[in-house]
């Protein structure tokens, strides 16, 4: 059976090894030392210097509305995890989706300025699949009217921009370290931004609002993430150069295999460097994308119908927006299967029954 993710798991003596110290100091989270060792490695990695450690991406981002102070509407982009949508309403906003472009798959900066309103607080962007959005354009655009930016960069562990880390821009970044993604803490986020002050007061919005033993700077949540959690990070941190390299490898060969027949790859826009997280494909139309899955599942192949659906059709978010061009990829896109283990005799397999199933399909046509 070849999932379409597995998570990496890096030696289990070398994770054992740091849970020792936990058992020694007995502190396993409220900002304990393998936490701050993790932020701080984080950062020297990274090259960025306002970061903080959270539970998951979807507090990160449920934070950087809140610690903005975003009311009304937040334009966004259909094409991407219902989260980040839902972090704008779970915000007492109202998600505003704009389309996307339909060779990178990110929200269109071109589409930008005719959804803004007197009701706009924000842009909140997607780097799809760790392809980098048009940076430059949306925080041009959001300078010109005033709005701040977030990047929803969960995809992002080492995707450049301008050759610098995507977490560098936006008022606010945030990433996910979920167990599916590049770098992972099993389960784990870090929100990423410029401002002293605003790292301030997300890191006390992440800690119930505490300023002290008695005292409350912030509303806050419980954001925290453990020891435990910290600790996979510290040791997945001196592997992530060759899961980047291995990623790259797999979907080059992934688009040599499938490069002469009617599939769309993903393109990145200019000066960007793709972190190679995802291996997504775009065919011709849903009948044929559906008759993909099925002969790779009947193989005990699982890809992946991501994102689907196009959230503006998503009945919880009341959306009155078309956005044509997500609806038309979201029905016709799969992600194969990409994980570290995965051999090129699987992507072999794997890329064979993808184009006997479209010769089959083609010849149905005759």
């Amino acid at each position: 059976m070849i999932q379409v993710t597995k998570p990496f798991l890096p030696p289990k003596e070398e994770v054992y090894k740091l849970f020792d110290g936990i058992w020694e100091s007995e502190w396993l989270t409220n900002d304990g030392p393998l936490v701050n060792a993790l932020e701080s490695s984080l950062k020297d990695y990274l090259n960025i210097q306002k970061l903080i450690f959270v539970n998951n991406g979807t507090t990160a981002l449920q934070i950087a509305i809140k610690a903005l102070a975003l009311k009304g509407e937040i334009i966004t982009t259909p094409f991407s995890f219902v989260a980040t949508s839902s972090s704008i309403v779970w915000g007492n906003c109202k998600p505003v989706f704009v389309d996307i472009c339909s060779n990178s798959f990110n929200l269109n900066p071109d589409l930008i300025e005719d959804a803004i309103t007197s009701e706009t607080s924000a842009i909140l962007a997607t780097h799809v699949f760790g392809y980098p959005c048009n940076i430059d354009a949306i925080e041009q655009i959001a300078t010109k009217y005033g709005l701040k930016v977030i990047y929803d960069a969960a995809h992002c562990f080492g995707s450049l921009y301008k050759n610098k880390s995507v977490f560098s821009y936006g008022d606010i970044s945030i990433t996910s370290f979920h167990a599916t993604k590049l770098f992972h803490t099993v389960e784990g986020g870090a929100l990423f931004c410029h401002s002293s002050s605003l790292l301030n007061k997300v890191s006390y919005m992440r800690n119930f609002g505490f300023e002290g033993a008695h005292s409350f700077a912030e509303i806050g949540i419980n954001g925290k993430n453990s020891e435990f959690h910290a600790a996979m990070g510290l040791v997945n941190l001196n592997y992530i150069d060759s899961i980047l390299k291995k990623r790259k490898l797999l979907c080059l060969y992934y688009r040599k295999k499938l490069s002469n027949i009617a599939i769309k790859f993903q393109e990145q826009v200019a000066d960007s460097e793709p972190n190679y997280c995802y291996m997504p494909i775009v065919l011709e139309d849903e009948e044929m994308t559906l008759n993909v899955i099925e002969a790779l599942e009947s193989n005990d192949i699982f890809p992946r119908r991501y994102f689907y659906p196009s959230l503006n059709t998503v009945p919880i978010f009341n959306s009155l927006q078309n956005c044509p061009v997500s609806e038309s990829i979201s029905s016709r896109i799969i992600c194969l299967p990409l994980y570290h283990t995965l051999e090129m005799e699987d992507v072999d397999l794997i890329t064979n029954i993808i184009l006997a199933a479209l010769k089959l399909k083609a010849l149905s046509y005759c």
